[in-house]
């Protein structure tokens, strides 16, 4: 018994170094490792800041290339950031419309030549706006939202002189409008709800065929009018319907969320 004490004693002072010596070398690695980490960041960051200048392709800035997630500064829950040039660029659209309004409606047949003018003037600025917003990196969440509502008000307001003048099928344009009015009501209910909606391609193919077809109704070209409005609203709706399904996909997974 009186043998068994001291090598118990000298095996406890072993165990006692022994750990002493791991803390150390845990202390020291996590030091080493901090300074490596502290050394590298900046090479990371540089890295990291050429591998975005470098993904700004022509294709990218000129908007044909939309691949990767959306950018941070318009995702829901960041600042507004108004006073941006895309911004400056998306009101004078979005003031214009009343005034193409006022000017075609006027009009002794709806297709003067000025309220076309202004009218493709304010939907090719559409692609002004986002060509300025990825060169100049100013991206803003009041963009974001700001963009959808003057492209669905500039529809519409074109479908309302349409229709006065009976220059494109009126059950066409009904659609047309009342799926606008859809996606519109919808988009403020995602942001209401804080559901990131992002464009999908079948809409942003639709905005060529039917913002054609309403300027050539309004120059009088009424038969191709015609033929793109058909195609407008067939790739309109089926953007809603994916749309639809985005959004119902979103809700389901923020419930599913809470209850985790």
């Amino acid at each position: 018994m009186s043998g068994r004490g001291p090598v118990r004693e000298r095996a406890e002072q072993v165990r006692d170094r022994t750990r002493e010596r791991a803390e150390q070398v845990r202390d020291k690695t996590r030091e080493r490792t901090e300074q490596l980490r502290e050394r590298t960041e900046p090479i990371r960051d540089k890295t990291r800041e050429q591998t975005e200048r470098v993904r700004m392709t022509v294709y990218r800035l000129f908007g044909i290339d939309r691949s990767g997630p959306p950018p941070p500064q318009t995702l829901p829950g960041q600042p507004l950031n108004v006073w941006t040039l895309p911004n400056a660029v998306g009101m004078i659209r979005l003031a214009l419309i009343p005034v193409f309004l006022v000017l075609a409606l006027s009009s002794d047949g709806g297709t003067d030549a000025l309220p076309a003018v202004l009218f493709a003037f304010i939907a090719g600025t559409d692609y002004l706006d986002g060509f300025l917003a990825r060169a100049t990196g100013q991206y803003s969440r009041f963009g974001a939202l700001l963009d959808p509502v003057t492209d669905r008000s500039l529809v519409m307001a074109g479908g309302v002189v349409c229709w006065s003048f009976e220059l494109l099928p009126r059950w066409a344009l009904a659609i047309l409008v009342a799926r606008e009015l859809y996606v519109l009501y919808n988009g403020r209910k995602a942001v209401r709800l804080g559901l990131g909606m992002q464009v999908n391609w079948w809409g942003r193919i639709a905005v060529v065929p039917t913002m054609g077809s309403l300027f050539l109704a309004l120059v009088g070209l009424n038969a191709l009018a015609e033929v793109l409005l058909y195609v407008g609203v067939t790739l309109s709706l089926m953007a809603a319907a994916r749309y639809t399904v985005q959004g119902r996909r979103a809700l389901r997974e923020r419930r599913e969320g809470t209850t985790t």
